[in-house]
């Protein structure tokens, strides 16, 4: 194993694994007070990182420090497979060979005084490989070699500056009035493998090629461009905002060096059809009050199958979608201009997201259907630019599924399976607690008394549609079974586009009274057809990212959970393997693969398993 120079705090010896706790039962839901937030301190004098686990889960001090530690930078670089060693359990016979990739912010404070977001972190990827003949679990781990980490980092010194502001942050050092470096792609959203291409993906820009043998970094793919689309705007150069636009494309596209196209990072896959499908949207319409949206649908081998371009006469900002066969859907998180946060953004004071706010001028949610394979839907009466509107107010985060139901009489039912939050809770420069100017991470906002419906949470969206597609009826529904802070919902993506009966979920039981909502500590299964809830639970003091399943066979729940549990007061990452028909018992845990403590790594953000 090869690794560049440790800059980590040294680790903490930990005692022996404490086994996993026995099965919870499901809490019974209090009706949320009026929301405010935790109080957690913040230590006036230095205190040692990680506090050992002797102390207190319910400490305050402990608290603060247990969440900072989650988003410790990791300067090291597992370069060469190292085998990880398994503390408990084992790998079982029937495991699939495959690799779990997870990708995420790798280094968020750099030598001169600067703490960036987590959303514009450096992008760290991690390769755990399961070899079904040794059942040995080989681990990798390499920075995506962007333009921006290549400006940034001095291979020779070691030593890291930031000098791109990125989208979310406020250097402490360097330029900050007329700093135009804004775009910082930083590829550590989320990460796919298909038609033999391994690619990191960020929110504003195109996606990185990664060698998929070594984690080195290709270069960009040029994925959004090369096809000709299919153009279903009719009034496309022919208003305001379309001349609005091209006044601004010479600022943002010259000036600020964005894309003229930035691809969403959250894709889908069609099972049925075997499609990769992705959308892109317009740089500049993140200023305007209209969207362009192109979805693109890829076979096997990455050839375009088709490419259609939609415009939605509302001002919009998308982070996931969903699809059905045949519908795209998508959920009008609205906004608008924020013209005093533009001025703070462009003089340094504020990061540039502060020139956008959400808009809750509406107490509704739009819900866009636009046709899938509209020569289908010929001679339908319904206009897609008009929104099904939701009777409720929430901000869109993450989609588990989609799929309909087609009746004999030709009417559809699509149901929508997704994680959502607050209009009044979300704002996009604290997300994660980011708070630039103390150079540190707040718990507290992203931990609020009496305010579950405030804070990420698990919803079923149900539309009643007619024939001709007309909606009939639709209806926001909370999950009864669980009503606990949740996000990152999963199936079986077997299942993915088809009606699925079981839901996969990360979320807390709220135990922890001084970090009650968030970070995770629980995977959640949910049966959506008995409306019931299971969990396991990961020990005192440990946290978990996204579940991601793993198939083995045709039954939906016929195969693996995987997990990765941050054991923040021992200085440990641990990748666990849970089997989720077991999932709600005392034997959930298969297996607990431990990473070396000098490889111990911040929060992931979404991952990818890839089959051999």
């Amino acid at each position: 194993m090869q690794t560049k120079p440790i800059h980590n705090t040294p680790p903490y010896i930990p005692p022996p694994i404490r086994p996993s706790p026995p099965v919870h039962q499901i809490p019974s839901y209090t009706p949320p007070t009026k929301p405010r937030a935790i109080s957690i301190s913040t230590p006036n004098a230095p205190v040692a990182i990680p506090i050992p686990p002797t102390i207190e889960p319910d400490d305050s001090i402990a608290a603060y420090y247990d969440y900072q530690f989650l988003f410790m930078s990791q300067r090291s670089e597992a370069t060469r497979p190292v085998t990880l060693s398994i503390v408990e359990g084992v790998i079982p016979s029937d495991f699939p060979a495959g690799t779990y990739y997870l990708t995420g912010p790798g280094l968020l404070t750099d030598d001169h005084g600067s703490t960036v977001h987590p959303l514009d972190g450096h992008g760290y990827l991690r390769a755990f490989t399961f070899d079904n003949v040794t059942k040995n679990v080989r681990y990798m781990a390499k920075y995506i070699k962007t333009e921006a980490h290549v400006e940034e980092h001095d291979p020779k010194t070691k030593k890291w500056k930031f000098t791109h502001r990125g989208p979310f942050s406020v250097l402490k050092g360097g330029k900050k009035v007329g700093n135009t470096k804004v775009m910082k792609n930083v590829a550590n959203t989320s990460v796919l493998k298909w038609g033999k291409k391994l690619l990191c993906m960020w929110e504003g820009g195109e996606p990185y090629e990664i060698q998929a043998g070594t984690l080195d970094t290709i270069g960009q793919y040029n994925i959004m461009d090369g096809v000709d689309l299919e153009d279903h705007d009719e009034s496309r150069g022919g208003d305001v905002w379309e001349f609005a636009a091209n006044l601004l494309k010479p600022i943002l596209y010259g000036v600020f060096k964005m894309p003229p196209r930035r691809l969403l990072s959250h894709y889908k896959v069609d099972s049925r059809r075997d499609r990769l499908l992705t959308v892109s949207c317009n740089s500049e319409d993140m200023l305007l009050p209209r969207s362009n949206f192109t979805f693109t649908e890829y076979d096997s081998n990455f050839n375009v199958v088709q490419k259609q371009n939609f415009r939605i006469p509302d001002h919009l900002m998308i982070h996931d979608w969903a699809f059905t066969d045949t519908h795209y859907i998508v959920f009008a998180n609205r906004i608008k201009l924020d013209v005093l946060g533009s001025m703070a953004a462009v003089y340094g004071m504020s990061p540039m997201i502060s020139a956008l706010r959400v808009n809750p001028s509406k107490s509704t949610s739009p819900i866009y259907l636009i046709p899938r394979f509209p020569e289908k839907q010929k001679g339908k009466e319904r206009d897609w630019r008009v929104p099904v509107e939701a009777p409720s107010q929430l901000w869109l985060l993450h989609v588990g599924n989609a799929f309909e139901v087609r009746h004999e009489h030709g009417n559809l039912d699509i149901q929508i399976q997704a994680a959502a939050c607050s209009y009044q809770w979300f704002n996009f420069s604290k997300l994660f607690g980011y708070d630039w100017q103390k150079r540190k991470l707040d718990p507290a906002i992203m931990n609020v008394k009496g305010g579950t419906e405030l804070l990420p949470h698990l919803v079923q969206v149900s539309i009643k549609l007619d024939s001709d597609y007309n909606c009939q009826e639709c209806e926001v529904k909370a999950m009864k079974k669980w009503k606990k802070s949740s996000d990152f919902p999963a199936t079986n993506p077997a299942f993915s586009g088809k009606k699925n009966k079981y839901l996969y979920a990360a979320t807390t039981l709220g135990s922890r009274k001084t970090l009650p909502c968030f970070p995770f500590d629980t995977v959640v299964k949910l049966d959506l057809d008995s409306d019931s809830a299971q969990t396991w639970t990961a020990a005192s003091r440990r946290f978990i990212g996204e579940p991601i399943f793993v198939p083995k066979g045709d039954g939906e729940d016929d195969g693996y959970l995987l997990v990765v549990e941050y054991a923040v007061s021992m200085n440990r990452c641990y990748l666990v393997i849970l089997n989720p028909k077991r999932i709600g018992s005392d034997n959930a845990l298969v297996s607990r693969i431990e990473i070396p403590s000098h490889l111990n790594f911040p929060l992931g953000f979404h991952g990818f398993w890839a089959a051999n």
